[in-house]
């Protein structure tokens, strides 16, 4: 009773549900007001409707609210337009577009003062009930274009950092509820840039980049009477070029609470050009002296520098004073009149040094070094920037300033007397190499020092010149490195690598001596080496400066260049004179003109001395044993390479077969590196001698034959194959012991009688393991052991595709008598049999005939019965009559 309670609580549920389902029909919320001649666009949707999800739409109008209406457009019949409004259907003039499924747009392109009215949207019913509103209204009120724009032109030209004016009136006769807005912006090129909008609500907004300058009073707005309206830019600069314009813009708030803009005007101010404040800026530097001779202190001795400025609107400029030194910045009064000096020759902006700078009178700034010294020598200059401030006062803080121009003195040559320092350099080789990577090392001394100041350091620069035909590139000096002042190494860019890496370096072993070392050397590193010392000295400021650089003479570094070489030698050190037997040899390796290498082993093999060559393994240098693609991975256990010395490697080849006799050598390549870690570099490489492996076998012979009980057979019987071998001379051990003796055999198929190309169709290994190719054929094929010398190849379910030739290969393995191990014999090949499978004539028509026979007996048969019982059924005799006796009146009768 509770479950069927809750079903119809719920079916109750869906019902009212449905029923309070209703279509609703809007349109855009009125009533609209726009300008004659603009564009007008009325949306309409409908919602809560059932049917197809694209909905149709008819628009009509009216002049009065309860006037007759007009058609004019619909979004389903293209003849539903009044005759008064096909034509501008037609052209386009008036046009619906869908927007959405449930969604369309009425657009008027350019709208008459006839076409106010009353405008209603209906959408055709496509619900099952009819509910809800099938039609919306909307007023369209359209009025005269009356707006004027009437700006007043701005001065052409006018200086940096005065302001601008822009005065613009904009009316409009108002006649309904409508609202006026106007914007200032600035075209410079083909782009307009917005500045500041005023309206249509009283608002103020500013474009983007003029947003901050607003904020901070650069740009302010002054409204008028009567639609004056007035904008003023403050300290103006030359990105502030540009024509200016002025738009006005016509408003109307609908009830949807959206403002649209129903009309607008622009009109050009005119172009306002800068003069900027550079062209009126000059800069002079001099000093105490009149003369124009270059200025000649002593050490010690006071630096004074005066800079003069001048500028038409000076007293409007805030100015940035700085004086350099061969482009370095020595000392800088700021905006804020706080004085920066950087008198430190490392560049650190901040530090406080001898310099000072002030200001003396107007435009006129005096720079003053006490303690001058011979790092102060230099060419001076004076450089000043001139800032105009963006914004106004009233924003707190005093606005931000902007760099209207810069200029640089002329320069003026400061000289300051100083006596250098004075040594002799010499050069000497420690270790000269005799050959390619020996090690090399270069002693750079210094003695007979004078006037070197108390603190005084000594660095040095390594130079080296390739001898010619040795480098990559044309002969010229690269420098390898040096050791400044500060002991810093300062690595060249041809030998950074070798310097980090550590095969070349340069240290200071004593402070008047230096050394360049070079662990490897190459015969690139051949040519004539120079070393450059140079004497620093600390300056009054407490930094470090070159005061003096002296060079040495060359010293040629260079070796007889011989070609390294090898010469391997392979020896016998066991013999394999049986099967099964151990072979062992060694490779010894000595060298001409080969320093510290390490050496990879090739060790190769051929039948006979024009035989092909094959690898039976490999050791590289880092000692990596790998395997050769001529090696069995069976007997891979039985193959041995070690390293047994600096230079020698041995070769060992235990339970020797038939198959490896032949010759084998040692193949040896030699290979350096500059220090560890580094990639191998191949040197030379040889080949040793040939060492022979030549034994007979005293074991027994071998033959093989092939027979088929029947060389034709029937489809779908078995056919069956023998490969006899036969066993002559000595046996393995005994003649009666099988275990001693084993084959392996395998069966090769060819479709063609003596063709060349064969296929194997299955094989039994030594220990008995069958394997079989994977087959097309119905057919299936076992191997059966019959005996020790016999094996049976059966194709059981023979078919046509399994004519063809066959024979077998067997490879005989014994178990040496002289060294106990299992001996592989060569291999033999049988004769060849050809097996016919005849084609099965009877078989392929003994079903048809069968099933032709059963059908015409079985059509007979129904033919037959089907006779009866049409005789029966329908062509059945009437009642009989005797025949009268008297026959000549029945004659007459008939």
């Amino acid at each position: 009773m509770k479950m069927d309670s809750c079903l119809f609580t719920l079916v109750f549920g869906l019902l009212m549900l449905g029923g309070c389902w209703a279509r609703v029909v809007s349109v855009s919320p009125g009533p609209l007001i726009r300008v004659e001649g603009q564009t007008v666009s009325i949306r309409c949707d409908v919602n809560d409707y059932s049917g197809p999800r694209e909905q149709d739409f008819d628009w009509m109008m009216s002049k009065e609210a309860n006037g007759k209406r007009m058609n004019i457009i619909s979004t389903i019949d293209v003849s539903y337009s009044d005759p008064l409004l096909s034509k501008r259907v037609a052209s386009g003039d008036i046009s619906v577009v869908r927007l959405m499924d449930n969604e369309v747009e009425l657009k008027i392109a350019e709208v008459k003062s006839t076409d106010a009215g009353f405008y209603w949207c209906r959408t055709p019913s496509t619900d099952s009930v009819v509910s809800g509103n099938y039609e919306a209204k909307v007023q369209l009120t359209v009025i005269l274009n009356t707006l004027k724009v009437s700006p007043l032109t701005p001065p052409p030209v006018i200086p940096e950092g005065s302001d601008l004016a822009l005065s613009c009136n904009v009316t409009r006769e108002l006649t309904h509820s409508t609202y006026l807005s106007v914007t200032w912006s600035v075209k410079r090129g083909a782009t307009s840039e917005e500045i500041l909008t005023f309206g249509p609500q009283g608002d103020v907004v500013t474009g983007a980049k003029y947003t901050r300058r607003y904020a901070d009073g650069g740009i302010r707005l002054v409204p008028g009477k009567n639609g004056f309206f007035e904008l003023v830019i403050s300290k103006v600069t030359t990105s502030d070029e540009g024509i200016y314009e002025c738009n006005g813009t016509e408003w109307t708030y609908e009830n949807g609470g959206k403002w649209i803009k129903i009309v607008e005007s622009k009109k050009e101010m005119g172009t306002v050009s800068i003069t900027p404040t550079g062209q009126s800026l000059s800069v002079k530097a001099s000093s105490s002296s009149s003369s124009s001779t270059p200025l000649l202190l002593s050490p010690g001795e006071k630096l004074t520098l005066v800079c003069y400025v001048a500028a038409d609107n000076l007293p409007a400029l805030a100015l940035e004073v700085t004086w350099l030194a061969d482009g370095r910045e020595i000392t800088t009064m700021e905006l804020s009149g706080v004085v920066i000096s950087n008198t430190s020759s490392s560049g650190a902006q901040g530090k406080r040094g001898e310099a000072s700078l002030e200001r003396t009178g107007v435009g006129e700034y005096k720079m003053g070094v006490r303690g001058v010294s011979g790092e102060d020598a230099g060419v001076y200059a004076c450089r000043v920037r001139a800032f105009i401030e963006k914004g106004g006062r009233s924003s707190g803080g005093g606005g931000r300033w902007h760099m209207v121009a810069e200029k640089t003195s002329s320069p003026l040559t400061v000289k300051v007397a100083q006596i250098k320092p004075s040594f002799t350099v010499t050069l000497e080789a420690v270790l000269n190499p005799k050959m390619t990577a020996e090690p090399t090392e270069l002693a750079c001394r210094v003695t007979n020092i004078t006037h070197l100041s108390l603190g005084g350091r000594l660095g040095v620069t390594w130079l080296h010149t390739p001898l010619p035909g040795t480098g990559s590139g044309p002969q010229t000096s690269h420098p390898i490195g040096s050791l400044d002042g500060y002991g810093n190494l300062l690595p060249g860019q041809v030998y950074s690598e070798r310097l980090k890496s550590g095969v070349m370096s340069l240290t200071r072993v004593q402070p008047d001596t230096f050394k360049l070392r070079i662990l490897r050397t190459q015969e690139i590193d051949m040519g004539q080496y120079v070393c450059t010392v140079s004497a620093w000295s600390v300056n009054s400021q407490g930094d470090i400066v070159n005061t003096a650089e002296y060079q040495s003479s060359q010293l040629a570094v260079r070796w007889d260049t011989k070609r390294p070489t090898l010469n391997v030698v392979a020896k016998r050190i066991r013999e394999a004179s049986v099967g099964g037997a151990t072979f062992e040899m060694s490779c010894i390796v000595a060298t001409e003109n080969l320093g510290e290498a390490g050496y990879s082993v090739l060790i190769q093999s051929q039948d006979s001395l024009d035989g092909t060559v094959r690898t039976i393994m490999s050791l590289s240098p880092d000692n990596v044993l790998q395997h050769g693609g001529a090696t069995d991975p069976n007997r891979r256990d039985s193959l041995v390479l070690t390293k047994s010395g600096p230079a020698e490697f041995q070769f060992r080849l235990a339970g020797v077969q038939l198959s490896d006799r032949g010759f084998y050598w040692c193949d040896i390549t030699a290979w350096t590196k500059q220090q560890a870690g580094q990639a191998w570099t191949r040197a030379t490489s040889a080949e040793s001698n040939k060492v022979r492996i030549d034994f007979q076998e005293n074991g027994p012979s071998y033959s093989v034959a092939i027979h088929s009980d029947t060389s034709v057979v029937n489809p779908w019987e078995t056919a069956k194959m023998e490969c006899a071998l036969g066993v002559t001379g000595s046996s393995p051990k005994t003649g009666t012991q099988t275990d001693d003796l084993a084959y392996e055999v395998h069966w090769f198929f060819t479709r063609l009688r003596g063709g060349e190309t064969t296929t194997e169709v299955a094989s039994v290994d030594r220990f008995g393991v069958v394997t079989k190719d994977v087959r097309n054929s119905s057919s299936d094929i076992s191997i059966e052991r019959k005996d020790t010398h016999t094996y049976m190849l059966n194709i059981h379910g023979t078919q046509d595709s399994d004519s063809g030739e066959y024979h077998c290969v067997a490879t005989p393995w014994y178990l040496s008598a002289s060294t106990g191990a299992w001996t592989q014999a060569g291999g033999l090949t049988s004769p060849r049999v050809f097996l016919t499978v005849r084609f099965a004539v009877w078989d392929s028509l003994k079903l048809p005939l069968l099933y032709g026979v059963a059908a015409s007996i079985g059509v007979g048969l129904f033919s037959l019965v089907l006779g009866l019982v049409c005789a029966q059924c329908c062509c059945r005799n009437t009642t009989h009559t005797p025949r009268s006796r008297n026959k000549l009146m029945d004659l007459e009768m008939d």
